[in-house]
């Protein structure tokens, strides 16, 4: 167990941060939201004056044709445009600087990124890596991007990660076996569209774990030490949506209300993590996907009841809390009681989507390692709501193992 006197030490420490993220000048992006939204956002766009840009995607997103009325309303209003497709999940140093490279090439002077996490996040890079000139690896941590990014729009066409109002940016490094995190006030878009209708074609299995991204974002968010009433009416209104609509969008992909609901929780989710912080479930999230490419939804689903589990000593009465805002649980029972009831649901509806309860490309060789980096990752940046120990990480990772 920690000692004592390093858990109160973590926890004055991250007060502090608290109190710093509470007067921060955040400037969130103007949203655009509904049908059509991402034409406006594309119309918004040339009332800033931008000639020629840079759209960062994915090849699946233009296979499909899901950009094609964007590049129609580019064209129309005279907007020159150069695409970089070529953001895998988990986007790499390599290729960000590929789409680097191509923006350099043409001089773009602002970026338009359409996809899911991935492409949002490689857009901001290459946003930073423009101005700054500078490698990658050297804009990662706190407060690193000085010079900040070229002006960013941003579509999501998942509703997960809630990139498009976050000021952070995931990069994997393959040569360390790690995610480098960026984190700065200047990594904010200008603006971004929530346009449901882009993702009706989203497959259900991909609509189910990126919507329990955006669950995690909500509750981790909620139950952190960070959390104050903003973040809070954020974070509950995201956990109300998600529990209402999700199931919908999973089994009716093409019920527009049901996406354009689950585009504004994920929205919310990403405001209320962007100031509370995040927690052990994406401390260790991110090491599975950074050793076995896990797309980062899957992996916060597969571990979010493993954490919570341990968590739910400390902050019962804030799961509590959101049990009741979303009718979970007995009437009239306990925190406790109200608290296992909202963790059962999570573990229900991953049942429900076909998420597993393990990764069965955990290794118990790399247990140590995961569990060393997520202590890591998670000690001076995350405020959770009780503190590992490196036995204890270890025991909830080994929890995700599979039977032999």
């Amino acid at each position: 167990m920690l000692h004592k006197l390093e858990v109160l030490f973590l926890k004055i420490y991250m007060f502090i941060f608290k109190l710093v993220t509470m007067i921060m000048p955040f400037r969130w992006p103007k949203t655009f939201e509904g049908a059509d939204s991402s034409l406006k956002l594309v119309q918004f766009m040339a009332s800033q004056g931008h000639k020629n840009i840079l759209v960062v995607t994915d090849a699946v997103l233009i296979k499909l044709g899901v950009l094609n009325k964007i590049f129609d309303e580019l064209q129309r209003l005279g907007i020159a445009y150069h695409v970089y497709d070529g953001v895998e999940p988990n986007p790499t140093v390599a290729q960000i600087e590929s789409g680097y490279d191509l923006c350099d090439k043409h001089d773009c002077k602002a970026i338009l990124a359409v996809g899911g996490g991935s492409p949002i996040d490689a857009a901001k890079m290459i946003g930073a890596r423009a101005k700054n000139k500078k490698p990658i690896v050297k804009m990662t941590g706190l407060f690193r991007v000085y010079r900040g990014m070229l002006p960013l729009y941003a579509v999501p066409t998942t509703a997960g990660t809630g990139s498009e109002c976050t000021i952070a940016a995931v990069v994997t490094d393959p040569v360390q076996r790690k995610k480098l995190a960026a984190m700065d006030l200047q990594l904010m878009p200008t603006a971004a569209a929530l346009d449901g209708a882009l993702m009706t074609g989203l497959p259900a299995h991909i609509t189910a774990a990126t919507g329990m991204d955006a669950l995690t974002h909500a509750v981790e968010a909620f139950v952190s030490r960070n959390a104050f009433g903003r973040t809070d009416e954020k974070a509950i209104e995201a956990t109300k949506l998600i529990m209402k609509h999700l199931d919908t969008a999973v089994t009716d992909g093409s019920n527009v209300e049901a996406r354009q609901q689950m585009a504004r929780a994920s929205h919310l989710a990403g405001i209320a993590f962007t100031q509370a912080g995040v927690g052990y479930v994406h401390a260790i999230a991110h090491k599975f996907g950074a050793l076995y490419h896990t797309p980062h939804g899957l992996a916060n689903a597969i571990v979010m009841p493993h954490v919570l589990d341990y968590s739910v000593d400390n902050c019962a009465p804030r799961l509590a809390y959101l049990a009741k805002a979303c009718n979970i649980g007995p009437a009239g029972g306990t925190d406790r009681q109200l608290a296992d009831a909202f963790i059962q649901r999570i573990r229900d509806m991953n049942a429900k989507f076909g998420i597993p309860t393990q990764l069965d490309k955990l290794k118990a060789s790399d247990i140590t390692e995961i569990a060393q980096s997520a202590l890591a990752e998670a000690r001076f940046t995350y405020a959770v709501p009780r503190y590992m120990d490196m036995p204890t990480a270890e025991g909830v990772i080994r929890k995700m193992l599979m039977a032999a």
